[in-house]
């Protein structure tokens, strides 16, 4: 169990967040919500967290902005009194589109809210974890970061971004006794892929496994990182055998 300790989880309040939310809250952590989105489904997740016995509260905020989530995680100090000891960075979006025809403003959206969002967020919960003396940060990145997706340059990009940025973090807080890793989803069926069906013969035929994963196979290999002392800098692949 984790009693007295508070998690943040970006892009918490549905799909894959969502599930690692109630996950946690089940553990015992508290839970800090940060989306930007639908009110009602951040206000759903909190309630059904909640319901676990523990505190949780739901929070707007752009992860792209620095100010924006200095402020929040300041805020998250203060309205929780168990110490922040977990992050969970899994806001992200998709602007997808041939490289040849990308706009200029499809790419710098997409690597400010997948890549600088998730450094925002750890530049900005470090000190907290420093001064706990541990902590656990877990990424969410893509397979599409690590071999690439045609028509997803800026997010294949922004992904493989998160690998170092997870690699480089753990190096430097490994002495702190704080651990970053990162979680590399293929297809799972959340809003995000709501447009690809299984129906698709083709895709099918890229995944080993022959199906696609659910938010609760990733959730589980979030989960296992958090609670995991002795691993730090890991890929974990979670993709039915799509990258091996």
């Amino acid at each position: 169990m984790a009693e007295g300790r508070t998690a943040i989880g970006t892009g918490g309040s549905r799909g894959i967040g969502r599930e690692v939310s109630l996950r946690l809250a089940a553990l015992g952590y508290d839970i800090a919500i940060v989306y930007v989105g639908d009110e009602n489904e951040a206000a759903e997740t909190v309630k059904d967290c909640e319901a676990n016995g523990i505190k949780a509260k739901a929070y707007v905020c752009d992860v792209s902005s620095f100010e924006e989530t200095k402020d929040v995680v300041a805020q998250i100090r203060k309205d929780f009194e168990n110490p922040v000891e977990a992050l969970v960075n899994n806001a992200g979006i998709t602007r997808d589109g041939l490289i040849a025809f990308m706009k200029e403003s499809d790419w710098d959206s997409v690597l400010s809210v997948n890549l600088k969002g998730a450094f925002n967020m750890i530049r900005h919960t470090a000190a907290l974890f420093i001064r706990n003396k541990g902590g656990r940060i877990v990424n969410i990145s893509s397979v599409s970061g690590l071999m690439g997706n045609a028509g997803q340059a800026n997010y294949s990009a922004s992904k493989a971004g998160i690998v170092g940025l997870t690699k480089a973090t753990a190096r430097e807080l490994a002495p702190k006794g704080i651990t970053c890793n990162a979680v590399a989803p293929g297809f799972i069926r959340t809003d995000m892929t709501k447009n690809i069906t299984e129906d698709s013969s083709e895709l099918l035929r890229t995944i080993p496994l022959g199906r696609m994963g659910d938010v609760s196979d990733v959730a589980s290999a979030v989960v296992f990182l958090l609670t995991s002392p002795y691993i730090t800098g890991e890929v974990l692949r979670v993709d039915g055998g799509i990258a091996m």
